[in-house]
Parts: C-alpha cells; structure tokens; sequence
C-alpha cells in the first residue's frame, strides 16, 4: 500500500450519513435525498460487516449474486470501524455530530475508556442515550409512520451499544441464515416498511484469517446466497441495498506499544483501533507525544493532532464541541499494511490477521448494491 494522502469521506456526497437520508427520501420522508434514490414502498437493507468495495471485487467468483449487479462506492467515514459507521448508519449524521468517533473513545473527565461497541468501561456507567442523544433515523421514521425493523443475532438485542444506535426499531433475534431470511420476509410485510439485515460473519473471516483466506471466501460466499434469497422475498414495489460499515486490509507488520518506550512517554490513555488510534496525553504533553508517534511511525502513518484531524474533516465537516475531549490528542492512522497494537492490553486485537479503520480506500470504500422490484 502506497496511499500517502488520507482519503477523507465524502460527507454529504457519498458517505454513509447519505445512504441513511436517501434511504428515508425513498420513503417519501423530507430528509433530502443525496444519492438520488428512486422511490419505493419497502426497503430492505442489508449490511454486511467489513464488505469492503475493493474486496468485494476483487472476488467475483466468490459472489456471483453481488458481482452481476452494478455497484456504486460510498465512503465509510472515520474511522472505518463498526461502532462509528453503525452510528452513522443510525442517526444519518456524520461521526462527528453523532458522537460514536472511535472503537475505544475516552470519557471526559474520567480517566477511562469507553469500548463503544461492547459498552464496557472501568468507570462509571454510561447512559447510551446521553452518550448518543441525536434522534435515529428510525425513530424519526416510525414519527413518519413507516415500520421500522431490525433482523440481527438475538444476542445484540439488549445492549446499550444497539440502544445508541437503534433506538426506535422493532427488534427481530436472528442467528441463522434461514432467520435472517424469514425476519426480512416478516418484517417486509408492512406496506410502507425500512427493514435492516445485518451479517456478521464475514468481518470475524477477515479478523481471524485474513480477507481473500479460504475461510473468508466461505463466508462471502454465504453473504452472496443471502442476498440473493433476499432478493427474492422482496414484495412489488420494493427496492433492496446492500452495504457495508468498513472495508479491510491484511496486517503485514505490527509496531507494538507496549515494546517502544517512545510510544508510551507522556501517554495516558491509548485508544481507538489498531488501524486508527486515538492517543491521550496526560496534561502538558500533547507536543511530546505527537512528536514521538511521528517519529516512530514515519513512514507508515498519518499521525497529526486533534485540531488537524478535525480542520481536515476526517469525522465530517462538524465536530460538536462537546464531543472534541472524546478524540484523542495525538491520532495515528496507518496506511502501509501495519497495526499499531498494543500486546499485554489488547492481547486479541493484536493477533488478528486483517484489521480497518484508516483512511485507505480498501477500508473507507464500501459498496452499495440495488436490485429492485419497483
């Protein structure tokens, strides 16, 4: 990987945030409609995790469904990680609006982390409506009289994280493809509907194996039979996309924190993805630490401060002021093919075989599909 600019996403062109307005406009909401959709009565989404659009197509074979229908590229947004793009997926807001900037993220004011998708922290509870308070793009459609489903695993039903992200839909548990199939043909049945179908499958092939392994190309071979089953329990009138939250690369080198002293000096918390970290400084030592992570990771890395990274617009073309304290002071976003890990903290993390969250395109570009029975 050669990429020396960042690829900043196209926020209000093609990001995301758009798909999620676009997709209500279809519905006839006032959301404006970006992407130009053609109207429909039902609309069936289906995301699948780590689809990245340069992934995709580099396996066709793999995907014959998928790879026979025209795509369009949209960007994820920054970073490239499932919480930020699930949030910007649920709210139509670019991440620095909706507040869901990272993996890990500090909390203000506490000395802890907050892992966004799990929702664990060594601090104090936090209330996913404050963390997150925009109103959902589900929320508003269900106020515009449109039902509002989510096809999942049961286990993500409950969760703070999905609390955040999903207010406002009406939950359907399912762990198999056949469920996948049968809550969308379910949920669809409503006349004016917006159902969402997630799989997660493929991204935890990318992590554990490598995107392009026979393991994740088994994978994307069922992502492929799933939309096409999809496809055909669409009712008339109905238009059916598929996207994804992040694209992926394969780790070919590790830079270990914990074993460079340098990276450690003045740092109070490390944050973030291994691909996007969000370093904190402890107080006074912001200039020290952002020039010892460009030091080590020349070469390697965009590592810039805060105020750079949100002057750029890596989280959209608006940072709320108050969600600026949760960005790190110091980030430091990989473009060659390493992980910046950190060992003894995050022993799982660092031994993962792909990983996203940077502002390359084989993780910021996804991929967005229709087939249409309007």
């Amino acid at each position: 990987m050669t990429a020396r600019r960042p690829l900043v996403p196209s926020y209000g062109t093609a990001s995301l945030a758009d798909l999620s307005s676009s997709l209500l406009a279809l519905l006839g909401m006032d959301t404006g409609n970006p992407l130009g959709l053609e109207p429909a009565g039902r609309v069936l989404l289906l995301l699948v995790d780590g689809l990245g659009a340069e992934l995709l197509r580099a396996h066709p074979e793999a995907a014959p469904f998928l790879s026979a229908h025209p795509d369009r590229v949209l960007t994820a947004g920054f970073p490239a990680t499932t919480a930020t793009s699930l949030g910007t997926l649920g709210t139509g807001l670019s991440p620095g609006e909706h507040g869901m900037l990272g993996y890990r993220i500090a909390v203000p004011g506490t000395g802890h982390l907050l892992n966004c998708l799990r929702w664990t922290t060594q601090g104090p509870p936090v209330d996913p409506d404050e963390w997150q308070p925009a109103p959902t793009v589900f929320e508003r459609a269900a106020e515009a009289g449109v039902a509002v489903g989510y096809v999942g695993p049961s286990a993500f039903e409950p969760t703070p994280f999905n609390r955040a992200v999903y207010r406002g839909v009406r939950f359907v548990g399912a762990d198999t493809v056949d469920d996948r199939v049968e809550g969308a043909r379910r949920s669809l049945a409503e006349p004016r509907s917006h159902v969402t179908v997630y799989y997660g499958g493929l991204d935890a092939a990318g992590h554990r194996f490598g995107w392009g392994s026979p393991r994740w190309l088994e994978q994307l071979a069922v992502v492929d039979r799933l939309a096409e089953r999809l496809a055909q329990t669409l009712p008339p009138g109905s238009a059916m996309y598929v996207t994804a939250d992040h694209g992926m690369v394969n780790v070919t080198e590790r830079i270990d924190v914990d074993a460079v002293a340098a990276l450690r000096e003045g740092v109070a918390l490390l944050g973030g993805d291994t691909r996007a970290r969000h370093v904190y400084a402890a107080p006074g030592a912001a200039g020290v630490v952002l020039d010892a992570w460009r030091d080590v990771l020349a070469g390697k890395a965009w590592v810039v401060s805060r105020e750079e990274a949100v002057a750029s617009g890596w989280f959209g073309p608006r940072v709320r002021p108050g969600w600026l304290p949760r960005i790190g002071d110091v980030l430091a976003v990989p473009y060659t093919d390493c992980a910046v890990v950190s060992s003894v903290a995050e022993p799982i993390e660092t031994s993962f075989a792909g990983a996203h969250g940077s502002l390359t395109s084989a993780e910021q570009h996804v991929p967005l599909l229709e087939v249409s029975t309007r």
